[in-house]
């Protein structure tokens, strides 16, 4: 008998480490489970923010995209335009009255390409040259007060919106 009190003594020390053990265990359970969480939350706030740039950038895109949608074929139009403007401007003052409905058209031509976004970039003689916005396709001989400036402009240049689509074609003083 007097084995009995100290196996029940015994059970009650187990049982007591046990609780321990299991209070550990569920505690490294719960850390463990807690930086899973935060994991999950971190992977989702970078892929929520990602998909809001995503949406963000296509949504520009698509806006320039309408912007510029009729480039191409605004593009294919600009040497008609030109080539009537020098028709009229070649055209005796004395015939001018004969053109008449030619110069009605191009007019209504150029109103309907300034009603699609096309705008004349302004380039006047005496401008200095600027790369960025000018074409130079001669350098002349000039006086000094003249380098650098543009001397006489062959063609005209467009913008559509904000973009250039075609650059003024200028002669340049050298």
């Amino acid at each position: 008998m007097v084995n009995k009190p100290s196996k029940a003594k015994a059970k009650g020390k187990k049982t007591t480490v046990n609780k321990k053990s299991v209070k550990t265990d569920i505690s490294k359970k719960i850390e463990e489970l807690s930086g899973n969480l935060d994991q999950e939350k971190e992977k989702y706030l970078r892929l929520f923010a990602e998909f809001e740039n995503f949406k963000k950038r296509t949504s520009k895109e698509r806006i320039e995209l309408f912007k510029t949608a009729g480039q191409e074929v605004i593009s294919a139009i600009l040497p008609i335009l030109d080539d009537m403007e020098r028709a009229i401007n070649q055209t005796p003052e004395e015939e001018k009255k004969s053109i008449e409905g030619f110069v009605l058209i191009n007019n209504k031509l150029a109103d309907v390409l300034k009603g699609n976004g096309l705008n004349v970039t302004e380039t006047n003689i005496g401008d200095t040259f600027d790369s960025e916005i000018h074409e130079a396709i001669t350098l002349i001989p000039s006086d000094d007060d003249q380098k650098g400036k543009i001397i006489d402009v062959t063609e005209k240049g467009y913008k559509l919106g904000d973009k250039i689509i075609r650059f003024p074609k200028v002669v340049v003083g050298q």
